[in-house]
């Protein structure tokens, strides 16, 4: 019964969103605008049939209906309820459909939205598109990827259970949920920009519409990775939470790239420049999501992150191609019309460094896609395989970041057009002040090497530039001055800051030493006593897991664990970590306590200021979330940005001690600059 349900709303979804397609484009196409009515119909049932085809497979799994052949691969009674909710998105075909509901929920939300615009011709091919990617995603599903296939239970089936890595912390309950609104998220201002430069209206409206759209994609995608680094430091027993893993990096790719373009967009409200570049970087966020999109679920690289292989990685590769070869011949078309009316006046400037700031994210997705993709060419072209790993990426990433963080810290006392050295002069000044006295303080407390040391100076050199910022809006307009684009962001940049200290100290500072101790055994090290108490176990029917009660200092207990899961055999480490604001005590069991046997190999890890990388999350989640609200006063759109120059004359560069926060309604969408 689950399995006709569920695939019949699968076939209901494919169909909605084809005709959805097919009769949006004719009405476009042909002028018939009122027929777009009906598309809203079809939207509706969209997500009508998507979320039906979700609650039949959780239903299914909550009943264990080993009939389905999603369930008979990730079900058993053995899974506790929430890692059983979580099995849905555990494997190929449930992550396929978990995207296809988190792409329908987006589509009814942009509907609601722009309910009133239905005759827009701007609206209805945004509409269109999106639909158009539906239906990929609801062909996958009823193909190659179908979750709802009827099989016949053996009398001997053996229940697996999702992958033991998937089922054993409550993180795994909110990442790959995080990433994809993330990923889908891109969607939205995607087809905007698509519906742009079809409809030839390629001015500043589309952003105005998009702007939250695009700010909330990258916030989730933003808390999906770092979930997932917290994920990775949690559970697989390495004492690190970045790897340079392909899958990781499939994911950071449409992250800088988003990055770089919610950046660069202000030049374009503002100024009306940098058109071309802010749609190619739109453009390429969209096709680098269907690219991770195919390295994690087409089984070409081997990650704790990736799926096992299936037969839909032709289908995404042949999806990415397209969307690439029509993002670009779209903005070909348009080039004459994307021509921006101003020109960069000075290097020194607000839009100077947004350009400065768009190369050098520009760079590090370049490296990042180079190192990622690299060895799957050489090992298609000649068969070999390669592999390049961390020093490749940090050596190349970490001069990047550093400059990353300088921007950070002069771009927000920027003036637009131009900037006179007094004014520098005067606004770098404490900011300039925060950046020494991090570095002094930092190697007063015995910090050593050149690129932590600079990282701390320039982290304080960018947190002092973001909380003078803060602290002007807020001696003007109190607490809700922290609310809108500009300081919103001042406290992501603060949030950054923390991440990039939290990883250059724990990098360059961790110490690991692994011991062997007897029962009542002590050790000592960085300043920490531990001492082995005993050993301990505990059983069900899903896991043996067998621990080692550790003392810190004397005080605390702790137990790190190997876990053996019974479905699969498979035998995972589980550490156990004390989180400290300065230091995180990590330890892990180097195999499992042997009841005959009164010793253990202990792994103790000493990471510095690890919990800054998460506190810095929560300071970037809370930003993104304050950058969605407008602020308590709003700016026009620089008028000289709108039209070419006439009078010869430079406006006066604008004030960034000022609310430099244009939030324009949504509804200027057709009224600003219709056709650039």
């Amino acid at each position: 019964m689950n399995s006709v349900l569920g695939f019949g709303f699968l076939v209901l979804g494919l169909t909605a969103s084809v005709l959805g397609t097919a009769g949006g484009a004719y009405a476009l196409l042909t002028q018939r605008l009122e027929l777009l009515k009906t598309v809203r119909q079809w939207t509706l049932l969209v997500g009508v049939a998507a979320l039906g085809a979700f609650v039949v497979m959780e239903v299914a799994l909550f009943q264990r209906d080993f009939s389905v052949s999603y369930v008979a691969q990730v079900g058993s009674w053995a899974t506790p309820p929430m890692f059983n909710f979580a099995a849905l998105w555990s494997s190929l075909e449930g992550s396929l459909l978990l995207w296809t509901l988190v792409l329908a929920g987006y589509l009814v939300a942009v509907l609601f939205k722009f309910r009133d615009r239905h005759d827009d011709p701007l609206f209805g091919w945004a509409l269109v598109i999106m639909l158009a990617v539906s239906s990929f995603f609801f062909i996958l599903l009823v193909g190659p990827a179908n979750p709802f296939v009827s099989v016949e239970v053996p009398a001997d089936f053996v229940e697996q259970g999702p992958n033991p890595l998937l089922q054993n912390h409550l993180l795994m309950a909110f990442h790959p949920p995080m990433l994809y609104l993330g990923y889908v998220g891109f969607t939205v201002p995607f087809a905007f920009a698509a519906a742009a430069l079809i409809t030839g209206r390629v001015g500043e409206g589309w952003l105005v519409a998009t702007r939250r759209w695009t700010v909330a994609a990258w916030g989730f995608l933003t808390a999906g990775i770092l979930l997932g680094a917290w994920w990775s430091y949690e559970v697989l027993g390495w004492g690190g939470y970045w790897a340079w893993d392909p899958v990781e990096n499939a994911s950071l790719l449409p992250w800088l790239t988003g990055t770089a373009f919610i950046h660069s967009v202000m030049v374009q409200e503002r100024r009306g420049m940098l058109r071309v570049w802010n749609l190619s970087l739109l453009c390429a966020t969209f096709s680098l999501t269907i690219l991770g999109t195919f390295l994690t679920r087409s089984g070409v690289v081997e990650s704790v992150h990736a799926f096992s292989n299936g037969a839909i990685g032709p289908f995404l590769l042949a999806f990415f191609a397209v969307v690439t070869a029509l993002s670009v011949g779209l903005i070909a078309w348009r080039g004459d019309e994307l021509r921006s009316p101003g020109a960069i006046d000075s290097p020194v400037s607000r839009e100077g460094s947004f350009l400065a700031n768009n190369v050098l994210f520009g760079a590090l997705a370049f490296v990042v896609m180079l190192g990622t993709v690299f060895p799957l060419l050489a090992e298609l072209w000649d068969g070999s395989r390669l592999t390049i790993g961390r020093p490749y990426f940090d050596s190349m990433a970490r001069p990047i970041g550093l400059t990353v963080l300088f921007l950070m810290a002069a771009a927000p006392v920027l003036p637009w057009r131009r900037a006179s050295t007094e004014l520098l002069t005067t606004r770098l000044f404490w900011p300039t002040v925060a950046g020494v006295g991090a570095m002094a303080l930092s190697v007063a407390l015995g910090g050593r090497g050149f690129y932590p040391v600079l990282t701390f100076g320039l982290g304080g050199f960018a947190a002092g530039a973001a909380g003078r910022q803060l602290g002007l809006a807020t001696r003007r307009q109190g607490i809700s001055g922290l609310v809108g684009r500009t300081n919103g962001g001042m406290i992501v940049h603060i949030g950054v800051v923390l991440v990039a200290v939290g990883m250059a100290a724990s990098a360059s500072y961790e110490s690991d030493r692994t011991f062997e101790l007897k029962i009542g055994e002590s050790v000592s090290m960085g300043g920490h006593e531990f001492r082995y108490l005993e050993p301990g176990a505990d059983i069900n029917d899903r896991r043996l897991r067998a621990y080692a009660l550790i003392e810190i200092d004397g005080g605390d207990v702790y137990a790190p664990a190997t876990t053996r899961y019974r479905q699969q055999g498979m035998i995972v480490p589980t550490p156990s970590v004390r989180t400290g604001f300065t230091e995180d005590v990590y330890l892990v069991l180097d195999g499992a306590p042997a009841p005959e046997d009164d010793s253990i190999r202990l792994r103790v890890i000493l990471s510095p200021m690890v919990a800054w990388i998460w506190a810095g999350g929560m300071l970037m989640a809370l930003g993104t979330l304050f950058a969605l609200f407008p602020g308590s006063r709003r700016r026009p759109i620089d008028p000289t940005s709108l039209a070419i120059h006439t009078s010869g004359k430079p406006t006066p560069p604008s004030d960034p001690e000022q609310p430099e926060d244009p939030q324009q309604p949504e509804d200027r969408t057709s009224a600003v600059v219709g056709n650039g």
